[in-house]
């Protein structure tokens, strides 16, 4: 069994010329401006070196504020810390990809991305509204852009040195298999929803046999109450091994083999979040045999994160 500072520590490799991605990570998918200041910089105190984030949550600024202001404080090289985000999906056309990469490397502060993802596979009208709807309220999409049109564009910020690896969210295994065979740069991460009540099964055995790193966001159930952390048989094994309800999810992710988003938002809960151990097999066997199935959040059908509030335009 693996000592828990292992677990904790974990990097999985990418299939990007020999990069790591540290398997705990912070989302920052936080409203609060404030917030989002506080939370990044406990979670860089707490242990966390790898940071999520996205044009469409509209806090880049505030994390890279936080970001740079921890690293100081802390004597915290950029080069120990992995930085994603993502490229909404109003900025699906090609030419306005490269405009929105350096916008966000702008807003964080940083002169290089580790990790930058097309945030969904669904490619909304372009302009500066990310949230383009007609007057019935339904989603305007882009029909002139292909998935693939933006991939060739990512690949040129890869080619320009700027941008270390790239890849997808929200995307099912059928819309990600013509990408990953058409792809002169092969996607190195894939993010979706993944925890006992939609493990992603197929998905992760694809991922895993062609070198790409599953990355689960809302492994603890994103709050929903009663959901994964009241589930009988994560308290359970919460019981048993001395850990929390969060703790048993997190490792279940970390060991299972995926990277995992989670989003503390006191220095108290990060520092929970951060401290997992690994578990026994037995208690391994008991998540994966959880029948509830159950997904929390629709984007994957629609582009439209669910978990993101609507911002009416001005």
């Amino acid at each position: 069994m693996a000592e828990s500072s292992d677990l904790r520590l974990t990097k999985m490799p990418l299939n990007n010329r020999g990069g790591h991605i540290p398997a705990l990570g912070f989302g920052t998918l936080i409203p609060d401006a404030a917030v989002t200041i506080t939370a990044t910089r406990d979670a860089l105190e707490a242990g966390f070196r790898h940071f999520d984030g996205a044009e469409r949550y509209r806090n880049e600024r505030e994390v890279g504020e936080a970001l740079q202001a921890g690293l100081a404080a802390g004597g915290i090289a950029r080069e120990d810390i992995f930085v994603t985000t993502k490229l909404w999906n109003s900025n699906h056309r090609p030419e306005r990809v490269e405009p929105a990469f350096e916008a966000s490397l702008d807003r964080l502060r940083i002169n290089y991305l580790d990790l930058y993802l097309i945030h969904t596979p669904f490619a909304f009208q372009p302009g500066d509204e990310q949230d383009p709807r007609d007057e019935n309220g339904n989603i305007l999409y882009d029909n002139g852009v292909t998935l693939l049109d933006t991939w060739r564009a990512m690949e040129g910020l890869v080619d320009g040195g700027r941008c270390r690896a790239i890849g997808l969210s929200d995307i099912s295994l059928n819309q990600l298999l013509p990408i990953y065979e058409s792809a002169r740069i092969k996607p190195a991460v894939v993010q979706v929803e993944a925890h006992p009540y939609l493990p992603e099964t197929e998905l992760l055995e694809f991922c895993k046999e062609k070198g790409i790193v599953l990355l689960a966001f809302a492994p603890l159930g994103h709050g929903m109450r009663p959901g994964l952390l009241e589930d009988p048989v994560i308290s359970a094994i919460a019981a048993r091994v001395g850990k929390t309800p969060a703790q048993v999810l997190l490792a279940w992710a970390v060991q299972r083999g995926t990277a995992v988003l989670t989003t503390p938002k006191s220095a108290a809960r990060a520092r929970e979040n951060f401290d997992i151990s690994t578990l026994p097999e037995d208690a391994i066997n008991e998540i994966n045999r959880i029948q509830i199935r159950q997904r929390l959040n629709d984007v994957v059908n629609t582009g439209s994160p669910g978990f993101i509030p609507r911002v009416k335009s001005a």
